[in-house]
């Protein structure tokens, strides 16, 4: 079996190393991995997959002679806007966990449970979504396939760590009562409805992430989605409760059972025994958890739930991990194009 040469890019942000803790339980065909990261990074090393492994500081002429295959980004957009096309031209698949590339009608935006063909049109640029939309449509889309979606109304509950160390320090040391250095406010014991920068409609970025980012994935312009998304003094794990109107009628058993059924879900949906889902648990797990499933009797063909997703893991470094994953079973890396 062909082996692959895989490049790890921002391996030393908190996204970075969380992709090599999920490469590290994978089996992939891998040869050779090659870890990058800015000049401040550069020559310190990393134990990954039982030997320790020299950061490379990102530059082109760094990329002569390894032959990669596959490079996971998470470098932040400014970065992947201009290394991603770099790599690219040299024929390697980049997945950008970045919004650099996500709206771009030239880039696939993927979900592996629910729109991996779309990897075949790539033109070695994937973009992975944002963590709050990859949950959402692990669960959307076989819902959206049964019934057909009409509307969606987000509204999120989103961990600190989806801001980076920054975010995740400012909680930390919140407890303490230091003063933010991300948030505008102190996110301890506090919700912040503001997440991302506020757009002239009043909408924040983040919000209309999640709108954008749901009719692309599902492919269908025609649905409404609107969002409401508030930082919560959580450190991972993003909570969303989501109400939707359906073309077709459906009972809350009905969705349940479809869940059940769905690839990367886990219905958690015992409310008698206290048994649904929440950030504690769902940490450091691949799967979308959902549960308080019911049916909305305010709009004809209305359910609301409730899906809970590690936001670092799911909600980034597996997601683009399945992609390359996916892009090699079905042999989709393509070379110089």
């Amino acid at each position: 079996m062909k082996k692959f040469n895989v490049a790890v890019v921002g391996a030393t942000g908190m996204v970075g190393r969380k992709f090599l803790e999920v490469l590290s339980e994978k089996n992939l065909p891998v040869e050779n991995y090659y870890l990058f990261a800015s000049a401040k990074s550069a020559g310190k090393t990393i134990d990954f997959m039982g030997k320790p492994h020299q950061i490379i500081e990102l530059k082109e002429e760094n990329l002569e002679g390894k032959n990669i295959d596959i490079a996971l980004f998470s470098a932040g957009g400014d970065v992947s806007k201009e290394f991603a096309p770099i790599f690219a031209k040299h024929g390697i698949l980049v997945v950008d966990n970045s919004s650099a590339w996500r709206r771009d009608e030239n880039v696939p935006l993927v979900v592996p449970e629910c729109n991996a063909s779309d990897i075949a049109w790539h033109k070695n640029i994937i973009a992975n979504p944002n963590c709050s939309t990859i949950q959402a449509m692990v669960v959307l889309k076989p819902l959206h396939e049964a019934f057909k979606i009409k509307r969606v109304i987000y509204s999120t509950y989103q961990a600190v760590s989806g801001a980076g160390v920054r975010g995740y320090d400012d909680l930390k040391n919140g407890i303490n009562g230091e003063a933010p250095k991300k948030f505008p406010y102190p996110i301890f014991g506090n919700c912040i409805p503001h997440i991302d920068v506020f757009l002239d409609n009043g909408y924040t970025k983040e919000e209309d992430k999640m709108i954008f980012e749901t009719k692309k994935i599902l492919n269908d312009q025609s649905i409404k989605v609107t969002a409401t998304c508030v930082r919560v003094p959580v450190y991972f794990g993003h909570s969303e409760s989501i109400n939707i109107e359906f073309e077709k009628h459906c009972t809350a058993e009905q969705v349940k059972e479809v869940l059940k059924n769905a690839e990367g879900v886990v219905v958690q949906d015992d409310v008698k025994n206290n048994v649904y889902p929440m950030a504690i648990t769902a940490e450091n797990k691949n799967e979308v958890f959902v549960g308080r499933i019911r049916e909305d009797d305010t709009v004809e063909n209305g359910i609301n739930l409730w899906c809970v997703a590690d936001n670092i893991r799911k909600g980034a470094a597996t997601n683009a991990v399945q992609i390359a994953e996916k892009a090699i079973e079905l042999n989709l890396l393509k070379g110089k194009i």
